[in-house]
């Protein structure tokens, strides 16, 4: 059944606000994977915050036209299933490496971050991204070590004091 005029607007003015907020886009083709196996993946994406999304391609290359992911242009050939990252950039590119591994007939056809293409190959770098909290994780660590390591040294000084007193005692007591 062919989509009207006014239906093609309304899912490429949708699917350019969807590109216009993510922070990354994983696209992928699903030919032969069954329907429940897409049902549990539209869950998980629902979990993680990703929005998946079917367009056509020639819908899809004029809705990400002016966002970020213009660069995935030359890549939408054939079925295309979108995964838009829209809290943690690796979350969908960690999402479709998963469903790939359980689902051999699921491929990604390709990657887009910050403005960059990334071949179908680099899902690792996207999806080792570590997920906000364990970023901010990771930062309290850094900025809090400095702190740390002032408090042992200052905490090492009465040591000392304490270890020198307890030898000058000693060392009274055995010439006594």
């Amino acid at each position: 059944m062919p989509i009207g005029l006014e239906d093609k607007k309304a899912i490429v003015a949708d699917v350019n606000e969807t590109a216009s907020n993510a922070l990354s886009l994983v696209i992928a083709d699903a030919r032969g994977v069954t329907v429940g196996a897409m049902d549990s993946l539209r869950k998980q994406a629902r979990e993680n915050g990703v929005r998946l999304q079917v367009v056509r391609n020639t819908l899809a290359k004029r809705a990400i036209q002016g966002t970020d992911f213009e660069c995935v242009s030359d890549s939408l050939v054939g079925p295309s299933i979108f995964g838009f990252s829209m809290e943690d950039p690796g979350a969908a590119a960690r999402l479709f490496k998963d469903f790939a591994k359980e689902q051999e007939k699921f491929e990604i056809k390709a990657l887009s971050v910050g403005g960059q293409l990334l071949e179908a190959g680099q899902i690792d770098t996207l999806a080792k991204l570590p997920t906000l909290e364990q970023a901010l994780g990771q930062l309290a660590s850094v900025m809090i070590a400095p702190v740390t390591k002032l408090v042992r040294t200052f905490n090492e000084v009465p040591t000392k004091v304490t270890r020198v007193v307890a030898a000058v005692r000693d060392q009274k007591q055995d010439a006594a």
